[in-house]
């Protein structure tokens, strides 16, 4: 008989963003009058820029043409866009980051999820508490982890992340093979400084570890001094992988491109202690299993390099960054605790109280809908994620909604 993979039964019923919609669709229904403000999940809100546009509309009129239509392109992207990015987004940072070490894929969740594949099943997985919930599902997907206990999986080192570390997890007391980090990290907005990043690449290359770095914000970050990228650091290229993505930075959520760098010397090993470059294997999963993005995407993602694609990118990542700065004001003057919204537009609030109760709360009383931490782990039981991907008259009518339910 035909048997399932067991391992997606220790999965929780249902993924945290689901679960959210499930709540507003049921309050909606019940208040068909309501308006609801959506601060909760992290999908743009603004056009795409005007370059992705125009570039989008020539590369659609190519494919209506026998003699500039394309059919199947090469599974790792054109070299067109990964040259580009390889100049424009690593070596122009001191980065030594080739075009045929970047991957161009349909998304970071995607990738971050499909890398673990090519990693052996008995590996020991370090991530961060909070954290964005497709690594540790995946994991449980791939056998790595018990059965939950007490609202985490066993034989996961759940690295916390609170107020008394800044939101900077502490490295693992003992060796891990597997590391995630993501900065400017989802949900906590917290930033990661140099120094702190070196620390964990010495750890990793100690260890002989595997970091996989997901910086798919990095555009929000507001200061030049911070990495944008591991590869700033010295020797990550030998322990990390990157992912990147286009979705936050130019509004490509319902379009789909983003990429992943997985530089030639970084290596894993076999059972015999045989080292295994990332690069071919990654290569050789990513050729079988996707057929790359289309043409006219990439079209649109390069144009994201131009003169023109960079300001209008800027324009709308400051933006958001508005919004962000309202929301941390409102929340301050409220006398919460709460980080991010500098170099992120999620803004991390302690509210003192249970989360999903506070997202009950806010949803019924204000018609705001915000995330709550304990989907992100059991660290962010009394903390809300709010996210500053709308309007700002949206943002300015939710944070009055909730000042009056909050002061009442």
């Amino acid at each position: 008989m035909i048997r399932i993979n067991e391992n997606f039964l220790k999965l929780q019923t249902s993924y945290l963003f689901s679960n959210i919609a499930n709540k507003i669709n049921e309050y909606q229904k019940a208040n068909p009058e309501s308006a609801i403000i959506k601060l909760g999940i992290g999908d743009a809100t603004r056009a795409l820029p005007p370059a992705c546009v125009a570039a989008f509309h020539r590369a659609v009129d190519e494919m209506a043409e026998d003699d500039t239509f394309r059919g199947y392109g090469p599974e790792q992207g054109y070299p067109f866009l990964r040259e580009k990015i390889a100049a424009e987004d690593f070596q122009a940072r001191g980065a030594d980051i080739a075009a045929d070490e970047i991957f161009i894929s349909d998304g970071a969740k995607c990738d971050t999820g499909n890398f673990q594949e090519i990693l052996a099943g008995n590996i020991s997985v370090a991530l961060p508490d909070p954290v964005y919930p497709v690594y540790l599902d995946t994991n449980v997907m791939a056998g790595r982890t018990g059965s939950m206990k007490n609202g985490r999986y066993e034989n996961i080192h759940y690295m916390e992340c609170t107020p008394e570390n800044g939101f900077i997890p502490d490295l693992p007391p003992e060796s891990v093979d597997l590391i995630y980090l993501c900065f400017p990290n989802n949900p906590t907005g917290a930033m990661i400084s140099k120094p702190e990043l070196s620390r964990w690449v010495d750890f990793a290359r100690e260890n002989k570890s595997l970091i996989l770095y997901d910086a798919a914000y990095e555009a929000f970050i507001s200061d030049d001094t911070l990495p944008h990228s591991i590869y700033e650091i010295e020797g990550a290229r030998e322990i990390a992988v990157e992912f990147r993505s286009f979705s936050k930075t130019a509004g490509f959520t319902g379009t789909r491109c983003a990429f992943t760098v997985v530089p030639k010397e970084c290596m894993a090993y076999d059972s015999a202690g045989n080292a295994h470059s990332l690069h071919m294997l990654w290569h050789r999963r990513h050729s079988t299993k996707f057929n790359g993005v289309s043409y006219p995407v990439q079209r649109a993602a390069e144009a994201v390099y131009s003169p023109e694609g960079k300001q209008q990118v800027k324009a709308i990542i400051d933006f958001y960054m508005k919004n962000a700065g309202h929301i941390r004001r409102e929340i301050h003057d409220l006398d919460y605790e709460y980080m991010g919204g500098t170099h992120s537009p999620y803004i991390w609030i302690n509210t003192k109280s249970d989360s999903w109760e506070f997202f009950d709360m806010l949803l019924n009383k204000a018609g705001v809908v915000c995330t709550p931490g304990l989907g992100f782990g059991t660290c962010g039981q009394q903390f809300i994620r709010l996210s500053a991907f709308n309007s700002y008259e949206n943002v300015e009518t939710a944070m009055k909604r909730i000042h009056q339910i909050v002061r009442s």
